[in-house]
C-alpha cells in the first residue's frame, strides 16, 4: 500500500527528468546506414579490383590520394635519412 502510493507520487518526477535537450537530438539522429550500404553494395560485393568497396563513396579517392601522399613523403624522408646515415653526410659539427 505504501509502495504503490510512493510509486504514484514519484512518477511526475521521473517524467520531468526526461527532457533531454542535446541527448534527445543524438538519440533521434537519422539513421543513414542503409543509404551507405546501398552505395557499398551497388553492382554486387564480389567485384575485386574493378570496383573495390573502399572506393565507392564520394570523397574516397581524395582520402586515398592524401594517404598515398603522406606515405610517399615519409618514404622519401626515410630514404634521405638512411642515405645520410650511411654516407656520414649532413652531420652537425
Amino acid at each position: 500500500m505504501i509502495g504503490s502510493t510512493l510509486a504514484r507520487a514519484s512518477r511526475p518526477v521521473v517524467v520531468r527528468q526526461q527532457r533531454r535537450g542535446i541527448i534527445n537530438w543524438m538519440v533521434n539522429y537519422p539513421d543513414k546506414v542503409m543509404e551507405i550500404k546501398k552505395i557499398q553494395m551497388k553492382g554486387g560485393t564480389c567485384q575485386g579490383e574493378y570496383a573495390p568497396t573502399w572506393l565507392k563513396q564520394e570523397g574516397d579517392v581524395l582520402t586515398l590520394a592524401f594517404g598515398a601522399g603522406l606515405l610517399a613523403y615519409g618514404s622519401v624522408l626515410c630514404s634521405v635519412g638512411f642515405y645520410r646515415l650511411a654516407t656520414g653526410k649532413g652531420k652537425k659539427e
